[in-house]
């Protein structure tokens, strides 16, 4: 499999779910909260219809099986993430851009602390790149660790619960939602599309 090969497999979520199964998942979700060459990959509608398959059974786990891999993933993802900024931020900072970097993504990151301070690492749990940069940021201004762990666990809770809790509630109760599925990775893709463009927007009109 080549490289466009890869690329495509690790942004379409069906593939992962019905191809890797919970290992990618994890993988995938892991990854995407702390890793900041992983900021494209799929999170919001990643969780979700991991919950609408395991609701329809297509995904044979049960959810606390998938809640706890998914919470755990991406509490230890962004601890990865926060320790990676910590002893390493300074590198990032000078790094140049790449297909896989953008220094734009750190200032969009910063302008949300700047305006919600720590609470940002539970908002941004469904901020797509801003998820992945948050807790790097955090480890770059040295943010108390306590501190960043509470926000961390309540943020990734509110996110799993949420996201894959509400895809198994509706995919256990409206089996036919397994028909619709792209449709659902078109909604998914268009808020995250919206939500990265506005908050690049606000980030420049800010630091001007």
């Amino acid at each position: 499999m080549n490289l466009p090969d890869w690329l495509t497999f690790l942004t379409d979520s069906r593939e992962i779910i019905q191809t890797g199964g919970l290992v990618a998942i994890t993988l995938i979700v892991f990854a995407e909260n702390g890793l900041f060459f992983a900021f494209f990959l799929p999170g919001d509608y990643l969780l979700f219809l991991a919950g609408v398959f395991c609701g329809t059974g297509v995904l044979n786990v049960t959810l606390p099986v998938l809640l706890a891999c998914i919470l755990g993933a991406a509490v230890f993802g962004s601890l990865t993430g926060y320790l990676f900024g910590k002893y390493f931020g300074g590198r990032l900072e000078n790094r140049p851009d790449s297909l896989f970097f953008k220094k734009k993504n750190i200032e969009t990151t910063r302008q949300y602390f700047l305006k919600y301070g720590s609470s940002v690492l539970i908002i941004s749990r469904f901020l797509p790149v801003v998820r992945t940069f948050a807790p790097i940021l955090s480890g770059m201004i040295k943010l108390d660790f306590p501190h960043f762990m509470t926000y961390n666990v309540i943020g990734g809770a509110l996110w799993t619960i949420l996201l894959s809790g509400g895809g198994y509630y509706l995919g256990e109760k409206f089996p036919g939602i397994i028909n619709y599925v792209h449709y659902i990775i078109i909604f998914f893709l268009a808020v995250t599309t919206f939500t990265v463009v506005k908050g690049y927007l606000n980030a420049r009109r800010d630091m001007k």
